[in-house]
């Protein structure tokens, strides 16, 4: 219905992506004039372990639009170093001082550093391949330390007034029934790239959940993702890339960057315009009432948290 439309530079935010990954290290550059050249306004961009914390933080202090987030991420958990919780400590610190100093030069005011991304993951140890190479090298934590390792994290985004970026695959209930029993982040908390069940929308909802839409639900093979977003409130609905992973279809693909070395499509981060236009044609919304809405709760989650 709404084929067509185009955004004329309407501020776009990604709720979550990795711009800090390797993958797009050598690209970074073009990257970055491409999201600009695109009306990016707000990129939360998430650490996942101490190793990648300091690039998040390099990428806050050149680009005001860029959000930092740090945590340890589900497949980082068993091999998280002794001090890490020391480290996010410190990090966290250390990120509030260079949006203060954002801030102070006139940039968009942010607030706090957020949290993310943590969360757990049932996959990794039920369904994945043992030669996944996306977890090769890593100790495959099992649920109740992830859950020990999940809950800490929560917990101090809820004590510090920060926003929580969640990571969940296979583990809905077990999520659902931890955050019920959890102290929570005030301001709320996201389930980036939402794959749980519909009925489940609604429960997350009123213990403060947001929502993000991912591209690759742009696939007709992933309907049942797409339709679950049906049910998602509007002032809940944000929206995602997760560059460089979960690319497009090609058909949805407009920003192609050259793939890793083993064949692993790169998922440019500019693709938010096409997922933004996607979304839109799937809801059957005007593309300016969907982008005006989701500023507004990307304000509301991510960018109201205030020392």
């Amino acid at each position: 219905m709404f084929r067509g439309q185009s955004l004329d530079m309407t501020p776009l935010y990604d709720a979550h992506n990795h711009l800090q990954s390797k993958s797009l290290a050598p690209h970074l550059d073009r990257v970055v004039d491409e999201l600009t050249s695109n009306g990016i306004s707000g990129a939360v961009v998430n650490g996942t372990s101490p190793e990648d914390w300091p690039a998040v933080s390099a990428l806050a202090s050149r680009f005001s639009w860029v959000v930092p987030s740090y945590g340890i991420h589900p497949w980082d958990c068993g091999n998280r170093p002794v001090d890490w919780q020391q480290r996010l400590h410190h990090t966290l610190t250390e990120a509030d001082s260079i949006l203060r100093d954002r801030d102070q030069a006139g940039l968009p005011a942010i607030g706090l550093a957020q949290v993310g991304e943590i969360g757990i993951d049932r996959w990794m140890l039920d369904r994945a391949q043992p030669d996944d190479p996306r977890l090769v090298g890593l100790r495959r934590a099992p649920l109740d330390e992830q859950l020990e390792v999940f809950v800490w994290q929560l917990e101090l985004a809820a004590a510090q007034d920060r926003a929580a970026s969640i990571h969940c695959i296979d583990a809905w209930g077990a999520l659902f029934d931890t955050l019920r029993s959890a102290k929570r982040p005030a301001q709320g908390f996201l389930l980036h790239a939402y794959a749980g069940p519909p009925e489940m929308v609604k429960p997350f909802a009123n213990l403060g959940a947001y929502f993000s839409f991912n591209g690759s639900y742009l696939d007709p093979k992933r309907a049942n993702q797409r339709e679950t977003f049906k049910t998602v409130p509007i002032d809940r609905l944000l929206i995602e890339t997760d560059a460089p992973a979960m690319p497009l279809r090609s058909e949805s693909n407009r920003y192609e960057l050259p793939a890793q070395p083993d064949g692993t499509i790169v998922n440019h981060p500019a693709n938010i315009a096409a997922v933004y236009t996607g979304l839109a044609a799937f809801l059957e919304r005007p593309l300016d009432q969907l982008a005006q809405h989701v500023a507004q709760n990307f304000q509301t989650l991510f960018a109201s948290a205030q020392e």
